[in-house]
Order: C-alpha cells, then sequence, then structure tokens
C-alpha cells in the first residue's frame, strides 16, 4: 500500500492544476478545510470551479480563494449569507460565475458521480427557474429535472482520524458532504486532526473507506 500522508498541506494540493473541479467539504465552517484551502491559495491555481455547500465565511477558506480572484464558478446550494459577502460583492460585479442547486440535489449528483451512474430524476426545482435548459419529465403524473452526476477532480475534505491506509472517521456535524465528495472526485485529499496505525479505528466506525483517499495530512487542532 503506498504512502498515503503528505509531509505538510502545501505537498497535498502541489499538483491542482489551473481550471480543476475542487469538491470542498463544510456546511458553513463546520467540516470546511480551512487549512486545505488557504494552502491552495498559497499554491496558486486559479480559474477554478469549486462545489461546496455555500459562498464562504468571512474572508477564509473558500472565501479567502474567492477574494484572490482564483475561482471562476461556484456551485452550491447556499451563496448568500452575513458572512458571504466576498462571494456576494464579485456576484454583482460579474466577476464569479454561479450554478445554485437545491442542497439534497448537490448531495445527490455527488453520490451519482460516485456510484457511477449517469444522474437521475428529481422533482425538487421542477417548474422553476432551476430547471431551465435541462430536461424534464412526468412521472406517475408528477413533474420531474433530470440531474446529471458532479464529479471533481479533487476532493478538499476534513475529517477527524486516519489510519495509515486512509480510512476516516469524522467529528459528529463536520462529516456533512465528506464522505460523498471523496466517492466523487478523482483525488481526495483529507486533512485529519489525528493520525493512528492500521487497526487503530474499529472497521464499524469507518465511513470513508481508504479506497476513496488518495492524500491525508495531519492538521493538529489549535
Amino acid at each position: 500500500m503506498p504512502e498515503k500522508f503528505c509531509a505538510s498541506l502545501d505537498e497535498a494540493v502541489a499538483d491542482i492544476p489551473d481550471g480543476a473541479t475542487l469538491l470542498v467539504g463544510g456546511f458553513g465552517t463546520a467540516g470546511q478545510p480551512m487549512e486545505l484551502l488557504a494552502a491552495v491559495a498559497r499554491q496558486g491555481a486559479r480559474d477554478l470551479t469549486v462545489v461546496c455547500n455555500n459562498g464562504g465565511t468571512g474572508e477564509e477558506g473558500l472565501a479567502l480563494l474567492m477574494k484572490l480572484r482564483r475561482v471562476r464558478k461556484l456551485i452550491c446550494s447556499y451563496p448568500r449569507g452575513p458572512q458571504a459577502y466576498v462571494f456576494e460583492e464579485l456576484f454583482r460585479q460579474g466577476e464569479i460565475e454561479l450554478e445554485c442547486v437545491p442542497q439534497g440535489t448537490v448531495a445527490e449528483r455527488l453520490r451519482a458521480a460516485g456510484a457511477g451512474l449517469g444522474g437521475f430524476f428529481t422533482p425538487t426545482a421542477f417548474g422553476t427557474a432551476l430547471a431551465e435548459g435541462k430536461e424534464t419529465r412526468m412521472i406517475d403524473g408528477r413533474g420531474h429535472v433530470f440531474e446529471a452526476p458532479l464529479p471533481g477532480d479533487f476532493a478538499l475534505i476534513k475529517a477527524d482520524c486516519a489510519d495509515d491506509w486512509g480510512n476516516l472517521t469524522y467529528s459528529k456535524t463536520a462529516r456533512n458532504f465528506g464522505p460523498v465528495m471523496a466517492m466523487a472526485a478523482a483525488c481526495t485529499i483529507a486533512q485529519v486532526a489525528r493520525r493512528v496505525p492500521l487497526g487503530g479505528i474499529d472497521p464499524e466506525q469507518v465511513v470513508t473507506p481508504g479506497i476513496f483517499v488518495r492524500r491525508a495530512v495531519v492538521v493538529e487542532a489549535a
């Protein structure tokens, strides 16, 4: 089994290219890999497409990438909020694209990508502006919208614990989108609070199997 742990955050994100699609975990700041995102900011990749639940908070993490004009497009379900002022200003100026997707649809599109599915029909957003340009179908007398899978080049997620093979556990609600994003990306990078030896995690407690994790880096809690 190849070594999955990187010596530093900067090493973990060094090969993210311009134009990549990043799946970024987190519900607000809960579970958002702030240190990995700061490393991407230092690394310099730009023209990024970012899939995340929300539009950033303050001027750290995802908001920092947007402030530095590194994000070309944001795909999320909750772009606005009291601390999403960086995104709102860029959007008003026409400097960032937005694809607004209902939260459950984001999760299912990610899951479809990870499961190798070709997409799915859902009644969510039928008859609204969010369905414009998409295939629709009546199923059992109810309107449905076709949603395509949502794969990523890289997933940046935050977990609590990883063993030597990259099996992950999470801390409570910080889990949120991490598991489905890990499955949907070509390369998953996990920042974790703790590393334990193989066998240090009860197999019944593993949430994300190491087969979905390419790299991990330990970031100790401040």
